[in-house]
């Protein structure tokens, strides 16, 4: 069988492997059951809809015919490490880096950096239009998780709140 798609075979590779990793490593939590179910239940069927998904993706490079086999392209360095480093200073802000002397800045600064961060691996930047988005996000962030789900972390950074 040939692949028509190598992007697609590729990309339902990619999501079979981390689908397989993701359901094995929450199969080292108590799974449960339907009505009792443990903190490595829903990881679990996370990760076997993502490996399923990666499946259908797999099989439909072999199956659907495209032009010139769909190339994998050049791998766009710029937005993954923008997004990647966005993701690492958004855990750094959030929680403080103790081993620096960095304090734990809160939720909404962490949450402002990360989307100015990421913002900057696209090819167009408006910070208007960024400064917006983030101010929803860091409201959304503060009513889900400190409001509605009562979590305790820090929303403010330490030198402001004491």
């Amino acid at each position: 069988m040939k692949i028509q798609s190598q992007r697609d075979f590729a990309a339902g590779a990619l999501f079979c492997a981390f689908g397989v990793a993701f359901a094995w490593g929450a199969a080292t939590y108590s799974v449960g059951s339907g009505a009792r179910m443990g903190p490595g239940y829903f990881p679990l069927i996370v990760g076997l809809l993502i490996a399923l998904l990666g499946a259908v993706i797999t099989a439909r490079s072999l199956i659907v015919h495209t032009e010139d086999g769909d190339p994998i392209g050049a791998i766009a360095w710029r937005p993954l490490l923008f997004i990647i480093g966005a993701n690492l200073l958004f855990g750094v802000l959030l929680g403080g880096l103790p081993a620096l002397g960095l304090p734990p800045m809160g939720l909404i600064v962490a949450v402002y950096a990360l989307t100015l961060v990421s913002s900057l691996a696209g090819d167009q930047f408006n910070l208007k239009s960024v400064l917006i988005l983030a101010t929803v996000l860091a409201v959304g962030s503060y009513v889900a998780f400190v409001w509605a789900l009562n979590l305790q972390f820090p929303v403010w950074p330490t030198f402001i709140v004491g």
